[in-house]
């Protein structure tokens, strides 16, 4: 039956282990008897006394013997990669039909997935709180009620404005082609086109960035019907890892008093991606690492990282 803990225990070195263990206990057991026995008799002292020495010594040697094995055995039987507290549903592992019931390595899968989860949420929790975004419980109850409700201005900013930022951020980047338009309304969307890098899909909610995706040069951006394809992923791997990179990159650059900003931070860490394939990993100094080139840039440096390196 395959191992229902998948915590890296060698079965077959835990099963030879057991029977060495039973082994050094008979081994154990021999010596006991011989010393209680003491010596046999014998035609003269000195044979006797010979003779419970030599056989003394056997079972001594034995007993070296089968601890030398059970040190060997033990060192190949492994550790539990993670210690899971899950109690006694430990006992599901005992299952007889587990192939069946597979109860124990589900739930196994879905405690490493929450352990995931809350560092996943962490990280994302120490960017926001790097942010400008404070709220404090002070800024609620009384004085709260008496000030009147800020109306969100940023939000409903004129096209005209948003056109005109967009255009002077086109012309900072002579590699870099922006195309506006406006498919559902007064809501942007961006093609932004680096090079014959990749493409990049920009949705946006009057300045503020909503969502990106990032596709190699030669594939196709568009839908049948002739609009952005906001929801399809890349078909390269790498270009996924990119879109990934640029979602925190969203995450990073937040400034709701100058939205202005944001975009023209956002992109210039775009743009260091022009040499995707041409610029070697800062740590390691290699090109290639699992078959992809360094796809993460340093928010502050723009310098190229492996996505492992960067940690």
């Amino acid at each position: 039956m395959a191992d229902p803990m998948n915590v890296g225990v060698n079965l077959e070195a835990f099963s030879q282990a057991i029977h060495s263990i039973q082994a050094l206990r008979s081994s154990v057991t021999r010596v006991f008897d011989c010393l209680k026995d003491g010596m046999k008799n014998k035609e003269s002292q000195e044979a006797r006394e010979r003779t419970f020495i030599s056989e003394f010594q056997d079972n001594l040697h034995s007993v070296n013997r089968d601890l030398n094995e059970l040190e060997r055995l033990s060192n190949l039987v492994g550790k539990p990669s993670e210690n899971h507290p899950l109690h006694n549903s430990g006992l599901l592992s005992l299952d007889p039909v587990h192939d069946k019931t597979p109860l124990y390595s589900q739930l196994l899968q879905a405690y490493k997935w929450s352990n995931k989860l809350q560092y996943h949420a962490g990280l994302a929790s120490g960017l926001l709180n790097q942010q400008s975004l404070k709220r404090s419980a002070n800024q609620m109850g009384v004085s709260a009620k008496r000030r009147p409700k800020a109306q969100p201005t940023t939000l409903v900013l004129p096209p005209q404005y948003i056109d005109d930022v967009i255009t002077r951020i086109d012309r900072m980047f002579p590699e870099m082609t922006i195309h506006l338009s406006r498919p559902n309304g007064t809501s942007a969307m961006l093609l932004v086109t680096l090079g014959k890098v990749l493409k990049v899909i920009v949705v946006m909610r009057s300045l503020f960035i909503d969502r990106t995706i990032v596709k190699g040069y030669n594939e196709n951006v568009y839908t049948v019907d002739g609009k952005l394809d906001i929801w399809s992923k890349s078909n390269y791997q790498v270009f996924q890892k990119v879109t990934d990179h640029a979602t925190t990159a969203l995450l990073h650059y937040q400034l709701p008093q100058m939205p202005d900003v944001v975009v023209r931070s956002f992109m210039t860490w775009l743009r260091s991606y022009i040499k995707l394939f041409q610029a070697p990993c800062q740590r390691c100094g290699k090109f290639l690492q699992d078959g992809l080139p360094p796809t993460w840039r340093d928010f502050r440096t723009l310098e190229a990282f492996h996505d492992t390196c960067r940690q």
